[in-house]
């Protein structure tokens, strides 16, 4: 037996929207997408899409640039 979860399909409609809306909140206030994956319990792609979705400014990768 597997015990990969079954894939979820992405919420439609305007619950869609709040929830992206939320996601891109926490994200704006410095969360990263894997916490906020770990906090509403989906995935990171999920997560990232749904960002994307909203239009929101990725942060770099790594972090903050060494001076």
């Amino acid at each position: 037996m597997s015990r990969k979860k079954p894939a979820r399909k992405l919420m439609a409609g305007p619950d869609r929207g709040k929830v992206a809306a939320g996601l891109k909140a926490q994200y704006e206030g410095g969360a990263s997408i894997r916490s906020s994956a770990e906090a509403t319990n989906r995935s990171y792609g999920g997560v990232h899409r749904l960002l994307a979705t909203t239009g929101v400014t990725f942060h770099p990768r790594g972090g903050e640039m060494r001076k």
